[in-house]
């Protein structure tokens, strides 16, 4: 979708990469530098989930779930840095979640990785932020993507009533992706350039209900 946006005004690729695999992850990012020259920001945006308590999580979902969710930024941070670093400049924004900051019902693997990603963000900020770099991580609320009604499906709820759920939020409703990706943009770009460690929320209010 971005290749196809930004072929009347510039120039886009698109790599094929399971983040759970290091070898993969060096390759996206060898392949970008070679494309473009440079990397100047990251943004780890992949990210699955499934609904289960700490009792009916199988250990296959719970590895899964971490190794996307949190292996995954680590990953592909590990092999983009150097090349921030060498530059002496460079952006990176994680994905984690309104449920990386407080917890969330049947989300045990998912909550564990995204909480990871905050303090994941925090530590690389601190190591990094002499060299130039900032890192900082958005936590969005229920979003309208194909993972909400995908969640319903997995808890047994009809979407209406999944949604009415969501209507109990301060704002009322759920977020659009546009919304959401227009508060990592602010995070990739100069004006929050006196922004490190941070996690954005954008959620609606939710966490703060």
């Amino acid at each position: 979708m971005t290749e196809k946006i930004l072929s009347s005004g510039g120039k886009a690729i698109f790599i094929r990469t399971d983040v759970r695999k290091a070898g993969e992850c060096r390759r996206a990012v060898d392949e970008t530098v070679g494309a473009f020259g440079q990397l100047d920001i990251l943004f780890n945006n992949a990210g699955v989930f499934y609904p289960h308590t700490i009792l009916d999580c199988t250990e296959e979902e719970w590895d899964l779930q971490i190794d996307i969710n949190l292996k995954g930024t680590f990953l592909m941070s590990k092999f983009a840095l150097p090349h921030m670093i060498r530059q002496g400049n460079g952006v990176i924004v994680n994905n984690s979640s309104g449920w990386g900051i407080v917890g969330g019902d049947k989300a045990v693997a998912y909550c564990a990785s995204k909480g990871g990603v905050v303090l994941l963000t925090k530590a690389m900020a601190i190591d990094h932020g002499p060299q130039g770099i900032r890192v900082n991580c958005i936590c969005p609320g229920d979003v309208d993507t194909p993972m909400l009604p995908e969640d319903a499906r997995m808890r047994g709820l009809k979407w209406e009533d999944y949604l009415a759920g969501c209507a109990n939020r301060p704002l009322g409703r759920i977020g659009t992706p546009d919304e959401i990706g227009k508060a990592a943009l602010f995070l990739a770009c100069d004006d929050s350039s006196f922004m490190t460690g941070a996690a954005l929320v954008v959620d609606g209010g939710g966490t703060a209900d």
